[in-house]
């Protein structure tokens, strides 16, 4: 368990400066616009002053609210139901189970670390701000660079990526329903920008109402797993557990079992990856030097046990022919079990319908992850255009220009479906590689700060005495990941089935560098430069 109060923490207040004589810092540090009710605990306010940021967002959200944001943005169990085709391809149902147990263990180490930084520096920044306080001052301004446009692309990607798979899981639904519907890759693309404009509405007419929204749907996300998870196992024809359990495929051709379940771990690690999401709303929060490391932990280990327990209803309940769900004409591989498992097109329909209003609510909040990602980078002087980006419309509290860019982004990636989707699915195993390369950055220079650098900051929420060996150990589960993450499905490899995340990300990273050379060295400092800490 961390440890609260470690020595680290005893000279938080060190750090902070002193209030007025209302009880508050001063007053510039929150922008007028901002109404009083959303300005945060005293603590938030001294926070900004030591970030050297104005507070300039509403602070509406508190740790239920949060919880449920985090819950939705991930949607663990709902997301591991349509990359169930990655485990039929490499590695089957016995890897999903024990590579679920195995990631969803590592990746706790991973945003242990993240929530603790979390703690030192509550900002929408995130991993690139981390980055530019805790690396060596000589190369500060390079590795916070990179890694904010690592998650500034990643965050950008996951948004479309799961806006185009709940396009492609309604397109699922209407062909179980209809066999003489005809698959039209424009259909995707109208459904994703549709879905996305809904998600809009959301982020910006309601966005005072958003903690509300999102408390809602952590309501739906739990009773939805329910509705899911009960009827499967009553229904449902069960494998043995033999079979099930130890029984590993390997239908990507490779040249060993071990080879192809190391790849097939693509499809756990989805339903685990981007817990970050909270993050990026720090300054949204109140109270976040505590409540978000909370947030972060209760957010992954409960959702953790739903995606788990979900895995094993596939695993159990899949039927014994998988090429058969494999090649499935819904495309969804899991619309066909539900299917076999219920034999009612009623139930079916019902139990997908959950899933798509889940997910769909992920697409609502990944806006608002995305949108904050892009504004605070933005604000840093790190984007094209930044200037634009970074400002933050009066009365509404929200950075409008960055919401409707994502919306922009969103639509324009859906539109590379109508030419290609291996292009497209291409894109969007690139959200991925970049997230993880942002906690491969981040943790990687806060392992060396530990070894070599000056203490750090006090923080109200700490691993304590293991935090270098959570560190470390953290280190040792997501390089591995990430490689793997670059690998195609099967072989031979061909142009159709090529996992092109590799020479998307050495373009992304191309750009992003020479960009930084030619015109963001001038202008981006780095968010340690505006840091005022009291040592």
């Amino acid at each position: 368990m961390p440890e609260i109060g470690g020595k680290e923490d005893l000279n938080i207040t060190s750090a902070l400066r002193e209030p007025t004589d209302d009880g508050l810092v001063k007053e510039d540090v929150i922008s007028n616009t901002v109404p009083a009710k959303y300005h945060g605990t005293r603590a938030d306010q001294q926070d900004m002053i030591v970030l050297g940021k104005k507070q300039v967002l509403r602070r509406n959200f508190k740790f239920i609210t949060m919880l449920g944001f985090g819950s939705t943005v991930i949607c663990s169990w709902e997301v591991i139901l349509p990359v169930f085709s990655f485990v039929l391809t490499d590695g089957g149902t016995a890897l999903l189970f024990w590579g679920f147990i195995a990631i969803g263990l590592g990746m706790m180490l991973v945003y242990a670390s993240l929530a603790e930084m979390a703690s030192m520096c509550p900002t929408a920044g995130g991993q690139y701000h981390w980055v530019s306080e805790f690396s060596p001052p000589k190369y500060q301004k390079i590795l916070s660079y990179t890694t904010g446009w690592l998650c500034a692309v990643g965050w950008q990607v996951f948004l479309a990526s799961v806006a185009f798979m709940v396009g492609g899981i309604i397109q699922g639904i209407i062909a179980l329903n209809d066999e003489s519907y005809g698959f039209q890759r424009w259909h995707a693309t109208l459904l994703t920008i549709g879905i996305m404009v809904f998600a809009v509405i959301f982020n910006t007419v309601l966005a005072v109402r958003l903690p509300f929204v999102e408390g809602c749907i952590l309501i739906l996300h739990l009773a939805g797993f329910f509705a899911v998870f009960i009827p499967m196992w009553v229904l449902s024809p069960r494998g043995k557990a033999s079979d099930v359990l130890f029984h590993f495929e390997n239908n990507g051709n490779w040249p060993t079992v071990g080879l192809s379940s190391m790849i097939g771990l693509t499809a756990p690690l989805t339903a685990l990856i981007g817990y970050d999401c909270s993050v990026h709303m720090s300054e949204e929060l109140q109270d976040a030097s505590i409540t978000m490391p909370k947030a972060i932990m209760w957010t992954v280990g409960p959702n953790a046990a739903f995606g788990f327990l979900m895995a094993v209803t596939l695993c159990f309940t899949v039927g014994p022919d998988l090429n058969a769900i494999a090649e499935t004409a819904t495309g969804q591989p899991f619309i066909q079990v539900f299917f076999n498992g219920t034999r009612s097109y009623l139930a079916t329909n019902f139990m997908v319908g959950i899933v798509i209003v889940c997910l769909t609510s992920c697409c609502i909040s990944e806006v608002a992850t995305a949108s904050r990602q892009l504004w605070s980078f933005a604000r840093d002087r790190g984007l094209p255009a930044s200037r634009w980006l970074s400002h933050v419309s009066p009365g509404w509290n929200i950075p409008l220009r960055a919401v409707f860019t994502s919306l922009v982004i969103t639509s324009l990636l859906a539109c590379i479906n109508l030419g290609s989707t291996t292009a497209l699915n291409a894109i969007n195993s690139l959200g991925g590689v970049s997230v993880l390369s942002s906690y491969i950055m981040t943790i990687g220079v806060l392992v060396h700060r530990r070894l070599f650098g000056p203490p750090l900051p006090p923080r109200r929420w700490s691993l304590g005495k293991f935090g270098l060996a959570v560190n470390i150990a953290a280190l040792c589960v997501v390089i591995p990941l990430w490689f793997f993450l670059l690998w195609p499905l099967a072989q031979p490899v061909t142009a159709e089935n090529m996992n092109w995340a590799s020479a998307m990300y050495g373009g992304v990273m191309l750009f992003a560098i020479i960009y930084y050379f030619v015109w963001g060295r001038h202008s981006y400092e780095g968010p340690v430069a505006l840091v005022k800490r009291d040592e």
